[in-house]
């Protein structure tokens, strides 16, 4: 399987092409400047509430870094915990086999349908559509991924899927959709969230009653007890996690922790970093299988899928700590004017633009790493203090030297590069090009400005108010007046006299 395939819908089309699409389009901006500067807010407020706040994010920093070194010992550790306490650890190199691994187990069980808690993982493997090519119907329980699904749209933010979209498109959404997938939508269904949570409520609650088979990513799992944690707003997931016989659980081989105690930092940071919260309304959390008490079958899928590459960059392994809290996304001014959707994958915002490139290839998706200003305000919002604009530098970089290695003959920004490196790197080249801009800018100049460059400097000037270059250079200046300079001084130095 190529890299391109690991993460579904990336890079259609790339993100310069996508975003000019999405910055014409007036409502998905005014519902991503509400909806990210309400979380914005929540946010800073709670945070602010810890004197130790910082101290927090340190502590968890170095808790991922040093599991993320021993990645391989702790992996080792939660298959022999989860294993002793009744479940069934499967390892899955990529989608397909993960896929592969999870059709066969529905099938195992008989049934033909299955319930989901949200699952970014799930997500990236396309694992809905996998199900659906072997006749087995997923339905998507969180409020905001059952809009997406019943709209026939894709997820385009880390925590709240739906927040392109507004409440007047959720009820049009559920009036005309919810029929096709089981219980319809009062007719009477306004767009108040009260009415829209409820409708949701009905319409799902029989699929949990009747449901025997549900699919789970996972948070957090603790290497030395085997427990697997999720947490969410809505207890949805709890339904799922505890009526049907049999759990699947799919979970980046990233989300271990090596010891239950671990959770008491990332359960503080989490919730406040994410939903503004203080604590996540439902922290579900299972060690393998207890009789009588929740599912009767656990299996827990480990999946690689281009993470082992990713930690084997030594700039970019600082991404495979992100816990899908969404703050750089819900701070980000790229993000916040083009949405989710216009980074081509199912990780958006700046976590996406360093974390799909190392899952894929950086040559997969060259484009995502120059979705950013560098502002840095994502690495100011991250819980777990990833540097993203140094792994955007670098991958940036990457992209630049895979482009060059993929070309026969050398760009045209190549050769201008060349050229600009041959001039600085002399004094008298540089002199004379100096010369040469400052004569040709007096023949396009209007007005004290560059007006439109002929060829491929279009692209330049079309686009920028440029300044013309200077009649003379400082070089050229200070020659000139040097004389004249020293004996000012010298005349000044006599009178002090």
């Amino acid at each position: 399987m190529s890299g391109a395939d690991n993460v579904v819908w990336l890079g259609t089309p790339a993100f310069p092409e996508a975003a000019r699409t999405a910055l014409a389009d007036t409502r998905l901006r005014a519902n991503l400047r509400r909806a990210t500067g309400t979380i914005r807010d929540k946010r800073l407020a709670v945070t602010s509430e810890l004197e130790d706040w910082e101290e927090l994010r340190e502590r968890a920093a170095a808790v991922k870094r040093h599991t993320l070194r021993h990645l391989d010992h702790h992996l080792l550790r939660l298959e022999e915990a989860v294993t002793a306490a009744g479940g069934v650890v499967h390892w899955a190199a990529d989608a397909s086999e993960a896929n592969r691994i999870v059709t066969a187990l529905v099938k195992q069980t008989g049934e033909d349908e299955v319930v989901k808690v949200k699952s970014m993982v799930t997500q990236e493997i396309g694992l809905n559509e996998a199900l659906a090519d072997a006749g087995i119907r997923a339905y998507e329980t969180d409020l905001a991924e059952l809009v997406v699904q019943l709209g026939g749209d894709r997820p385009s933010h880390v925590l709240v899927p739906a927040i392109h979209r507004g409440r007047s498109e959720m009820r049009e959404i559920f009036r005309r959709e919810m029929r096709k997938w089981g219980r319809p939508a009062p007719d009477e269904l306004t767009d108040d969230p009260r009415d829209l949570a409820e409708a949701a409520r009905l319409h799902l609650r029989e699929k949990f009653l009747r449901a025997k088979v549900a699919v789970s990513g996972a948070n957090f799992a603790a290497a030395d007890t085997g427990t697997v944690v999720v947490v969410e707003s809505e207890g949805n997931g709890r339904m799922c996690l505890t009526l049907p016989d049999t759990l699947i659980t799919v979970m980046g081989i990233e989300k271990v922790l090596p010891s239950f105690a671990d959770l008491d930092v990332f359960l503080q940071l989490l919730p406040r970093s994410s939903t503004g919260e203080r604590m996540n309304p439902y922290t579900s959390l299972w060690t393998g299988v207890t009789e009588g008490d929740g599912p009767q079958t656990f299996h827990l899928i480990l999946l690689a899928n281009g993470r082992t590459a990713a930690l084997a960059d030594e700039v970019g392994r600082q991404a495979p700590s992100c816990i899908r809290c969404s703050a750089c996304l819900n701070v980000c001014p790229v993000y916040e004017r083009t949405g989710g959707h216009a980074y081509g994958s199912v990780y958006p915002g700046p976590i996406g633009a360093v974390f799909t490139p190392q899952l894929v290839g950086v040559e997969n998706a060259a484009s995502l790493p120059f979705a950013s200003t560098l502002c840095g305000a994502c690495y100011d919002a991250c819980p777990e203090k990833i540097d993203i604009p140094e792994v955007l530098v670098h991958l940036r970089a990457e992209a630049v030297e895979a482009k060059r290695r993929a070309r026969l003959l050398p760009t045209t920004e190549a050769l201008a590069m060349k050229a600009a490196g041959a001039v600085l790197s002399s004094p008298g080249r540089l002199a004379a090009a100096q010369r040469v801009a400052a004569l040709g800018a007096r023949l396009v100049a209007r007005n004290g400005r560059i007006g439109a460059l002929p060829g491929p400097l279009a692209r330049w000037s079309t686009t920028r108010d440029t300044s013309a270059p200077p009649r003379e250079s400082l070089r050229a200046w200070w020659r000139r007046t040097r004389p004249r300079v020293r004996e000012d001084s010298r005349t000044t130095a006599g009178g002090k006299q």
